[in-house]
Protein backbone atom coordinates (compact mmCIF):
# COMPACT_ATOMS: atom_id res chain seq x y z
CA UNK A 1 0.00 0.00 0.00
CA UNK A 2 1.70 3.14 -1.00
CA UNK A 3 2.34 5.77 1.47
CA UNK A 4 1.63 10.07 1.34
CA UNK A 5 5.23 9.72 1.16
CA UNK A 6 5.60 7.77 -2.24
CA UNK A 7 3.32 10.14 -3.84
CA UNK A 8 4.92 12.60 -6.05
CA UNK A 9 3.81 16.20 -5.20
CA UNK A 10 1.12 17.62 -7.79
CA UNK A 11 3.28 20.42 -9.16
CA UNK A 12 0.88 23.16 -10.50
CA UNK A 13 1.95 24.64 -14.01
CA UNK A 14 1.72 28.47 -14.52
CA UNK A 15 1.15 28.99 -17.98
CA UNK A 16 3.36 31.93 -19.56
CA UNK A 17 1.90 35.77 -18.45
CA UNK A 18 0.89 37.35 -22.27
CA UNK A 19 2.45 40.56 -22.92
CA UNK A 20 0.07 42.97 -23.35
CA UNK A 21 -0.46 44.99 -26.71
CA UNK A 22 0.63 48.20 -26.48
CA UNK A 23 -2.67 49.47 -28.85
CA UNK A 24 -5.22 47.77 -30.43
CA UNK A 25 -4.20 45.45 -33.33
CA UNK A 26 -6.35 47.57 -36.18
CA UNK A 27 -4.30 51.02 -34.60
CA UNK A 28 -1.11 49.03 -35.63
CA UNK A 29 -2.81 48.29 -39.01
CA UNK A 30 -3.14 51.49 -39.95
CA UNK A 31 0.20 52.91 -39.27
CA UNK A 32 1.98 50.08 -41.00
CA UNK A 33 -0.70 50.75 -43.82
CA UNK A 34 0.27 54.29 -44.36
CA UNK A 35 3.65 54.09 -44.12
CA UNK A 36 4.05 51.46 -46.49
CA UNK A 37 1.86 53.63 -48.94
CA UNK A 38 3.78 56.61 -48.41
CA UNK A 39 6.71 54.03 -49.44
CA UNK A 40 5.10 53.31 -52.67
CA UNK A 41 4.43 56.34 -53.83
CA UNK A 42 7.50 58.26 -52.17
CA UNK A 43 9.95 58.28 -55.30
CA UNK A 44 6.97 60.31 -57.33
CA UNK A 45 5.72 62.45 -54.62
CA UNK A 46 9.53 63.44 -53.34
CA UNK A 47 10.28 63.84 -56.20
CA UNK A 48 7.29 66.27 -57.38
CA UNK A 49 8.03 67.69 -53.86
CA UNK A 50 11.46 68.84 -54.58
CA UNK A 51 10.32 70.52 -57.61
CA UNK A 52 8.66 73.37 -55.21
CA UNK A 53 11.87 73.67 -52.90
CA UNK A 54 13.60 71.49 -50.73
CA UNK A 55 12.53 73.68 -47.63
CA UNK A 56 8.63 72.56 -48.12
CA UNK A 57 9.94 69.62 -48.69
CA UNK A 58 11.58 68.71 -45.39
CA UNK A 59 8.93 70.46 -43.50
CA UNK A 60 6.10 68.42 -45.16
CA UNK A 61 8.37 64.81 -43.98
CA UNK A 62 8.79 66.90 -40.53
CA UNK A 63 5.09 67.52 -40.17
CA UNK A 64 4.20 63.64 -41.34
CA UNK A 65 6.55 62.13 -38.80
CA UNK A 66 5.50 64.59 -35.81
CA UNK A 67 1.78 63.44 -36.92
CA UNK A 68 3.05 59.88 -36.85
CA UNK A 69 4.45 60.53 -33.01
CA UNK A 70 0.87 62.22 -32.35
CA UNK A 71 -1.28 58.88 -33.65
CA UNK A 72 1.28 56.49 -31.92
CA UNK A 73 0.72 58.52 -28.35
CA UNK A 74 -3.51 58.05 -28.67
CA UNK A 75 -3.05 54.56 -29.16
CA UNK A 76 -1.13 53.78 -26.35
CA UNK A 77 -1.54 56.41 -24.18
CA UNK A 78 -4.13 54.25 -21.49
CA UNK A 79 -1.30 51.72 -21.04
CA UNK A 80 1.56 53.76 -20.89
CA UNK A 81 3.44 57.38 -21.16
CA UNK A 82 5.63 58.28 -23.99
CA UNK A 83 8.30 59.05 -21.61
CA UNK A 84 8.11 55.16 -20.86
CA UNK A 85 7.97 54.09 -24.32
CA UNK A 86 11.08 55.88 -25.00
CA UNK A 87 12.79 54.61 -21.86
CA UNK A 88 12.60 57.42 -19.82
CA UNK A 89 14.70 60.08 -18.96
CA UNK A 90 18.18 60.88 -17.70
CA UNK A 91 18.44 60.87 -14.31
CA UNK A 92 21.65 62.08 -14.63
CA UNK A 93 24.56 63.99 -16.58
CA UNK A 94 26.66 60.77 -16.53
CA UNK A 95 23.34 58.92 -18.03
CA UNK A 96 23.23 61.80 -20.77
CA UNK A 97 27.12 60.76 -21.47
CA UNK A 98 27.27 57.24 -21.34
CA UNK A 99 23.87 57.24 -24.16
CA UNK A 100 26.27 59.64 -26.26
CA UNK A 101 29.27 56.98 -25.82
CA UNK A 102 26.91 54.22 -26.89
CA UNK A 103 25.78 56.07 -29.50
CA UNK A 104 28.95 56.93 -30.92
CA UNK A 105 30.31 53.07 -30.44
CA UNK A 106 26.61 51.70 -32.32
CA UNK A 107 27.06 54.22 -34.98
CA UNK A 108 30.76 53.29 -36.08
CA UNK A 109 29.75 49.29 -35.46
CA UNK A 110 26.92 50.13 -37.70
CA UNK A 111 29.02 51.89 -40.54
CA UNK A 112 30.91 48.63 -40.28
CA UNK A 113 28.14 46.43 -41.20
CA UNK A 114 26.66 48.55 -43.76
CA UNK A 115 30.10 49.18 -45.45
CA UNK A 116 30.76 45.35 -45.55
CA UNK A 117 27.09 44.50 -46.45
CA UNK A 118 27.03 46.82 -49.62
CA UNK A 119 30.62 45.33 -50.57
CA UNK A 120 29.05 42.04 -50.57
CA UNK A 121 25.82 42.77 -52.45
CA UNK A 122 28.61 45.14 -55.02
CA UNK A 123 27.37 48.37 -53.97
CA UNK A 124 31.15 49.94 -53.57
CA UNK A 125 31.41 49.69 -57.75
CA UNK A 126 32.01 53.04 -59.08
CA UNK A 127 28.94 53.01 -61.56
CA UNK A 128 26.32 51.87 -58.84
CA UNK A 129 27.63 54.49 -55.91
CA UNK A 130 26.76 57.15 -59.00
CA UNK A 131 23.82 56.15 -59.94
CA UNK A 132 22.59 55.43 -55.86
CA UNK A 133 24.05 59.49 -55.86
CA UNK A 134 21.71 60.58 -58.52
CA UNK A 135 18.89 58.24 -57.24
CA UNK A 136 18.68 60.01 -53.65
CA UNK A 137 20.50 63.44 -54.50
CA UNK A 138 17.36 65.45 -54.88
CA UNK A 139 17.04 65.25 -51.28
CA UNK A 140 20.37 66.66 -50.66
CA UNK A 141 20.57 70.34 -49.51
CA UNK A 142 21.36 73.07 -51.67
CA UNK A 143 22.07 75.90 -49.49
CA UNK A 144 23.38 76.91 -46.02
CA UNK A 145 19.88 77.13 -45.00
CA UNK A 146 18.36 74.12 -46.59
CA UNK A 147 21.09 72.35 -44.23
CA UNK A 148 19.99 74.21 -41.38
CA UNK A 149 16.53 72.80 -42.31
CA UNK A 150 17.85 69.75 -43.12
CA UNK A 151 19.69 69.37 -39.39
CA UNK A 152 15.99 70.09 -37.78
CA UNK A 153 14.66 67.43 -40.41
CA UNK A 154 17.44 64.98 -39.46
CA UNK A 155 17.02 65.65 -35.71
CA UNK A 156 12.96 65.12 -35.92
CA UNK A 157 13.39 61.83 -37.67
CA UNK A 158 15.82 60.73 -34.95
CA UNK A 159 13.32 60.84 -32.07
CA UNK A 160 10.13 60.37 -34.01
CA UNK A 161 11.66 57.31 -36.28
CA UNK A 162 12.64 55.80 -32.92
CA UNK A 163 9.14 56.23 -31.27
CA UNK A 164 7.50 55.06 -34.41
CA UNK A 165 9.64 52.17 -35.67
CA UNK A 166 11.90 50.94 -32.13
CA UNK A 167 9.85 52.33 -29.38
CA UNK A 168 6.22 51.75 -30.66
CA UNK A 169 6.32 48.75 -33.72
CA UNK A 170 9.26 46.53 -32.33
CA UNK A 171 7.56 46.00 -29.07
CA UNK A 172 3.61 45.55 -30.70
CA UNK A 173 5.02 43.16 -32.88
CA UNK A 174 7.00 41.35 -29.93
CA UNK A 175 3.04 41.40 -27.81
CA UNK A 176 1.68 40.16 -30.91
CA UNK A 177 4.16 37.61 -31.73
CA UNK A 178 4.96 36.82 -28.26
CA UNK A 179 8.76 36.60 -29.48
CA UNK A 180 11.27 39.49 -28.86
CA UNK A 181 12.68 38.00 -32.09
CA UNK A 182 9.64 38.67 -34.10
CA UNK A 183 9.77 42.53 -32.99
CA UNK A 184 12.98 42.93 -33.94
CA UNK A 185 12.49 41.44 -37.15
CA UNK A 186 9.64 42.58 -38.01
CA UNK A 187 9.77 46.04 -37.19
CA UNK A 188 13.70 46.43 -39.27
CA UNK A 189 11.75 44.62 -41.91
CA UNK A 190 9.23 48.14 -42.05
CA UNK A 191 11.40 50.26 -41.42
CA UNK A 192 13.53 49.16 -44.78
CA UNK A 193 10.09 48.55 -46.13
CA UNK A 194 9.47 52.29 -45.47
CA UNK A 195 12.11 53.72 -47.42
CA UNK A 196 10.58 53.15 -51.02
CA UNK A 197 12.11 56.69 -52.58
CA UNK A 198 15.80 55.14 -52.03
CA UNK A 199 15.58 51.97 -54.39
CA UNK A 200 15.58 48.35 -53.47
CA UNK A 201 19.35 48.07 -52.75
CA UNK A 202 19.18 50.48 -50.21
CA UNK A 203 16.14 49.50 -48.70
CA UNK A 204 17.58 46.39 -47.79
CA UNK A 205 20.48 48.07 -46.10
CA UNK A 206 18.35 49.93 -44.55
CA UNK A 207 16.64 47.37 -43.13
CA UNK A 208 20.22 46.14 -41.95
CA UNK A 209 20.62 49.63 -40.28
CA UNK A 210 17.43 49.43 -38.73
CA UNK A 211 18.03 45.64 -37.35
CA UNK A 212 20.70 47.11 -35.69
CA UNK A 213 18.83 49.96 -34.12
CA UNK A 214 16.68 47.31 -32.88
CA UNK A 215 19.05 45.58 -30.85
CA UNK A 216 20.72 48.70 -29.37
CA UNK A 217 17.25 49.51 -28.48
CA UNK A 218 16.26 45.63 -27.07
CA UNK A 219 19.65 45.64 -25.06
CA UNK A 220 19.33 49.07 -23.48
CA UNK A 221 15.69 48.73 -23.09
CA UNK A 222 15.83 52.47 -24.10
CA UNK A 223 15.56 54.36 -27.67
CA UNK A 224 17.95 57.31 -26.23
CA UNK A 225 21.65 55.86 -27.49
CA UNK A 226 19.41 55.14 -31.13
CA UNK A 227 17.89 58.58 -31.03
CA UNK A 228 21.26 60.54 -30.72
CA UNK A 229 22.86 57.62 -33.78
CA UNK A 230 20.12 58.07 -35.75
CA UNK A 231 19.76 61.68 -35.91
CA UNK A 232 23.48 62.42 -36.47
CA UNK A 233 23.79 59.81 -38.72
CA UNK A 234 21.26 61.79 -41.19
CA UNK A 235 22.55 65.15 -40.46
CA UNK A 236 26.03 64.06 -41.36
CA UNK A 237 24.60 62.14 -44.91
CA UNK A 238 23.07 65.63 -45.74
CA UNK A 239 26.13 67.64 -44.85
CA UNK A 240 28.18 64.94 -47.27
CA UNK A 241 25.33 65.37 -49.87
CA UNK A 242 25.92 69.42 -49.49
CA UNK A 243 29.67 68.81 -50.27
CA UNK A 244 28.86 66.65 -52.95
CA UNK A 245 26.83 69.13 -55.16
Amino acid sequence: MATDAQIPPQIETVPPRRTPLLAPWWHTLILVVVLLGVSLNGTRAVHSLAEGGKIPQYLGTMTLEWLLVGFIWLGVRKRMSMRDLIGGRWATLEDFFLDIVYAGVFWMGAMLVLGLSAKAMHLDQAGKIESMRKQIGFLAPGSNLELAVWFCLSWTAGFCEEIIFRGYLQRQFAAMGRSAVVGILLSAIVFGASHGYEGAARMFLIAIFGLMFSLLAHWRKSLRPGMIAHAFHDSLSGAILRLLR
